[in-house]
């Protein structure tokens, strides 16, 4: 079995409810409706009136100039620190952040760009006397510092406006660029209760993922300055280039903005729920923010739990120590219900 749950028996589960990922969603009937009638034309050549229409919304969702559409999120964060960093260029992150840890280290490989790891804390942030110690003097025997990325929200835990902006004043100071993984950026400013423009802003660029708590099948989008357009057009071409009828997918995002993103919250009301019902099994430890929740059992419990849950028809990840699980618009409060009568039917030592 994989980190993430995976192996080949899992297709075959007869699934109430899965909770590996908020990837996991299936575009919901006015989505596949809406990817249908969408208006179409050649990305390529900037002719897809549907992408526009994408790139213009989360660019004013977010308060920034323009955007541009990518297939992942992780094209989307390597072709801004492309056009933020040099080859031999530094960018700093987070030990912990998806960029440092998921993203096959194409920062380096692709884009010849060092990574400068910083401890990330438990609530996800940076402190700002690390950053400041990762910063490089200007000699000829060291990268340059030239871009902090940082992350929110950082496995489910939400990274407060005032952490964030020591950070930005740090890398300010030093004359350094600024970057927002934003995967789960709409998760963020509900749980921060602040508007997308306030958490955007210290950032030149912020990348948003539409497939995962928003549930369209594939997409992100990178917002920041219209000067950097050009150059992240052709970091994208370098990155493998644009698509072409890329409309289909836009409206995807289009629908999940307008329809999907008011029900982001109840994501979060559920994942409260299930971590409260797990405290009282004394399965292990508990934690949740945002919409995911972690539970710590114990090592000789683990292989069993999992195979207990799947049994019932629940899918749940393969992490250890501690088992991440995502709520997410296809998870209804029937399926919930199943999870946690689920969870508290285990008997450990079985």
């Amino acid at each position: 079995m994989s980190l993430y749950g995976y192996d080949s028996a899992d297709a075959a589960t007869n699934c109430i409810c899965d909770l590996r990922s908020d990837t996991l969603t299936k575009p919901s009937v006015g989505m596949r409706q809406a990817m249908m009638s969408a208006p179409l034309g050649d990305d390529v050549y900037g002719e897809d009136p549907t992408v526009a229409r994408l790139e213009q919304e989360l660019a004013a969702r977010l308060g920034k100039e323009a955007a541009m559409f990518f297939p992942t999120g992780t094209q989307s964060n390597l072709a801004a620190v492309m056009a933020h960093c040099g080859r031999g260029d530094e960018v700093i992150v987070g030990d912990r952040y998806h960029l440092y840890c998921d993203e096959a280290a194409g920062v380096s490989v692709l884009a010849g760009v060092s990574m400068m790891p910083v401890n990330t804390a438990e609530d996800g942030g940076l402190d700002a006397d690390g950053i400041v110690a990762a910063l490089k003097v200007d000699d000829p025997h060291y990268p340059r510092s030239r871009l902090l990325s940082l992350e929110n929200s950082v496995g489910g835990r939400v990274v407060s406006s005032d952490r964030v902006k020591a950070g930005i004043d740090v890398a300010r100071k030093a004359d350094l660029a600024t970057h927002l993984d934003g995967a789960r950026f709409f998760n963020a400013i509900i749980e921060l209760g602040c508007d997308a423009p306030h958490l955007a802003a210290p950032f030149d660029t912020i990348s948003v993922c539409l497939s995962k708590g928003l549930g369209a099948p594939s997409g992100s989008v990178l917002v920041g300055p219209q000067a950097m357009m050009a150059q992240l057009k052709r970091n994208r071409k370098i990155l493998g280039g644009a698509m072409r009828q890329s409309g289909v997918l836009a409206a995807a995002g289009l629908f999940a903005l307008e329809h999907h993103l008011p029900q982001l919250a109840q994501d979060h009301v559920r994942a409260a729920s299930l971590a409260s019902a797990l405290r009282h099994t004394g399965l292990g430890d508990v934690s949740s923010q945002t919409n995911m929740v972690f539970l710590t059992p114990r090592a000789e419990d683990h292989p069993g739990l999992i195979r207990h849950m799947a049994e019932a028809g629940i899918k749940i990840g393969g992490q250890s120590p501690a088992i991440r699980m995502v709520l997410h618009r296809d998870v209804d409060d029937a399926a919930l219900d199943a999870a946690i009568t689920a969870f508290r039917a285990f008997e450990p030592g079985h």
